[in-house]
């Protein structure tokens, strides 16, 4: 009998032992685990400050955007208005020149003698003396009224140069900010896909953590089954003294992306190649509340655009707005502008014919198709171009 004692004591030592190392085992797992978990949430709460700093950042920088763009939009205005003013300064002086010439030649053109006539035609000696003064006051005024024409074209000139000069320092900041604002977007979705990754593995993380906090209840439901069993087994073992045994019980463990020349009217049609008229004098489009100030005629890219009357080439070269474009001066005020070409080919100061070519059919500047806008001015006013042809 003390030796069958010592069999079953030995056997509920063992197995105390056994399950209190799986416990043990148990708690030692679920607290590297937690203390896992909890550098994981710490890891995912810094990633997430430092998307909230980056955040906050590209909104400041998309404000600073958004302001630079309204300055760049003011600029463009402001610039496009300063072309017109150099365009209607050098339209002035040059009718001033013409004016002046025509004086000088008409006093001239006979050597003194139109000079001599005015003088000799006075009644006296007052009028002969009113009448040299008038002369002269009159090429005074000539010359004083092209020399201040001349000082106005260069003051719009600067003028324009410093608006330039503003807005391509303005440009170079928006392109700046630009760059700013995809490398603070290329962080922040760093950070969102570290987020991602750290919460990933918090996730694994407390699926472990709960795995192996229902396997050390079940090892210790066990525990104690079998230590009650093992209990049980000793009393009975005790009370049967003839030597009869009890079977322990057993418990489950829980599973687990040339010229040409058109029409008979004094102007000729500036691109007869043309494949329709998109858009008309006066006609306020979708896009834009204010009145158009010419006619556009829509043709494929390179089609050839022609002088519409001979006359003396103001300005050719770049606007932002009006892209390449060429403006002619007819005389007595009237003006002619052609924009959106592909390139031109004509050059400031340059006389043309009527029908002369002056560039190319393009898109450039603010347009959205490749197309001539065809504007005529009467003393800096827009006026319908079919008027003239």
């Amino acid at each position: 009998m003390k030796r069958r004692m010592r069999k079953v004591t030995a056997l509920v030592l063992s197995v105390g032992m056994m399950l209190s190392m799986t416990i043990t085992s148990g708690a030692v797992t679920i607290d590297e685990a937690q203390k896992k978990a909890d550098e994981l949430q710490s890891q995912k709460s810094a990633a997430q400050a430092e998307k909230d700093t980056l955040a906050a950042k590209l909104n400041s920088i998309i404000d600073q955007m958004n302001k630079t763009q309204e300055e760049l939009s003011a600029k463009e205005t402001e610039i496009s208005t300063a072309e017109e003013e150099l365009v209607q300064a050098k339209v002035d002086e040059d009718d001033q020149y013409n004016s002046m010439k025509k004086r000088i030649k008409f006093m001239y053109e006979g050597g003194n003698t139109k000079f001599l006539e005015i003088l000799m035609s006075s009644s006296n000696i007052g009028d002969l003396l009113n009448k040299a003064e008038y002369v002269s006051k009159l090429s005074s005024y000539d010359r004083d009224m092209l020399v201040a024409f001349q000082e106005t074209v260069k003051a719009v000139e600067e003028k324009e140069a410093k608006l330039k000069d503003e807005y391509e320092k303005l440009n170079t900041l928006q392109t700046s900010l630009v760059s700013q604002q995809t490398e603070a977007q290329t962080l922040i979705s760093s950070k969102e896909a570290q987020i991602a990754e750290i919460q990933n593995q918090i996730t694994d993380n407390a699926n472990l953590l709960a795995d192996l906090k229902a396997k050390a209840e079940a090892a210790k439901r066990l525990q104690e089954e079998q230590a009650a069993a093992a209990a049980a087994a000793a009393a009975a073992a005790k009370k049967n003294n003839s030597g009869s045994s009890s079977n322990g019980s057993s418990s489950s463990r829980p599973a687990s992306s040339g010229n040409v020349v058109s029409g008979s009217g004094y102007f000729t049609h500036p691109c007869p190649g043309m494949t329709y008229q998109s858009s008309y004098f006066g006609e306020v489009r979708s896009f834009d509340s204010r009145p158009h100030k010419g006619n556009d005629y829509a043709a494929p890219t390179g089609t050839p655009t022609y002088a519409a009357a001979a006359g003396t080439v103001i300005t050719a070269g770049w606007s932002n707005s009006a892209g390449n474009w060429v403006v002619i001066s007819h005389g007595n005020g009237l003006v002619t502008k052609y924009m959106h070409h592909s390139s031109i080919c004509v050059s400031a100061g340059q006389r043309v014919a009527k029908g002369q070519q002056i560039g190319y059919v393009g898109s450039t500047g603010y347009s959205t198709g490749a197309h001539l806008h065809f504007q005529v001015e009467l003393n800096g006013t827009p006026v319908n171009p079919n008027n003239y042809m």
